[in-house]
Formats: C-alpha cells, sequence, structure tokens
C-alpha cells in the first residue's frame, strides 16, 4: 500500500513537470518594455512659438524615434486644453496651462522652458534635449 502511494505521487510529479515543460516550450518570460508618452498641451489661439513648440517636437521624434513610434513605444499627442474632456487628463498628466511633458510610468519631464526657449530660435537644441530626457527612458 505504501509503494502505491510512493508510485502515485510518483506519476503526478511527473506529468505535472510534463505539462510545465510543454507550456513553457523554452521561452523566457518576456520584460514589458517602457512606453515613452511626450504630450504638447496647448489652447486653441496659439501663438507662432506654441506652434512651432508643437511642430518641431513632433519633427524631432518622427526624426529620432521612427521605429519607436511606429511601434508604439514612443507616442506624441497634442492636446487642446479648450476641448471638452481634456482637462481631466490634463489633471491626471498635472500639465499647468501650456505644456511639452515626457511621461513613462512614474517618470514626468517637464521640458515646456525648453521647448519654448529653443523651437524657433534654435529647434536642433530641442531635439538635443528631447533626446536626452527620453534615451534613459526606453
Amino acid at each position: 500500500m505504501k509503494k502505491l502511494v510512493i508510485l502515485s505521487a510518483l506519476f503526478v510529479s511527473v506529468l505535472t513537470l510534463a505539462f510545465a515543460a510543454k507550456g513553457n516550450s523554452g521561452k523566457q518570460p518576456q520584460a514589458k518594455e517602457a512606453k515613452v508618452e511626450v504630450y504638447y498641451f496647448h489652447h486653441t489661439r496659439r501663438c507662432a512659438t506654441c506652434n512651432a513648440v508643437e511642430n518641431e517636437s513632433l519633427k524631432a521624434i518622427k526624426l529620432l524615434y521612427p521605429i519607436q513610434l511606429k511601434s508604439g513605444k514612443i507616442t506624441f499627442k497634442s492636446v487642446n486644453l479648450d476641448d471638452k474632456g481634456s482637462k481631466v487628463f490634463a489633471d491626471k498628466c498635472k500639465a499647468e496651462g501650456q505644456s511639452l511633458l515626457v511621461i513613462s510610468k512614474r517618470v514626468r519631464i517637464d521640458l515646456t522652458d525648453t521647448g519654448f526657449m529653443y523651437a524657433r530660435s534654435n529647434p536642433e537644441k530641442l531635439q538635443e534635449e528631447l533626446k536626452k530626457r527620453i534615451d534613459p527612458l526606453l
């Protein structure tokens, strides 16, 4: 009787291991890749600099990260603060007025001053600053 119990336990253990190995198929679990979201919050009425911040930031993201943009690892979204429903989202992102934000998980980087400083006068510098801030998040 004791041998039967031991053999039954051994048999169940072997079956369990066999099914576990088959389900895994030798694949390693994949770590979830970080997602980087770039937001430009603005109002309906905008000046030339406001438009340049959006345009130059988007142009930089498209140039620097075309593969990540296509795969959705990086996103760029322009949000009109005057549209209904955008207030809740702006509050969630802690956007106070016109803002250029880079958000990834719990990291929030405010590049508003940088965007307004360089978008028209030195777009290459804005591109450099975006790259410097986004690269460590990928």
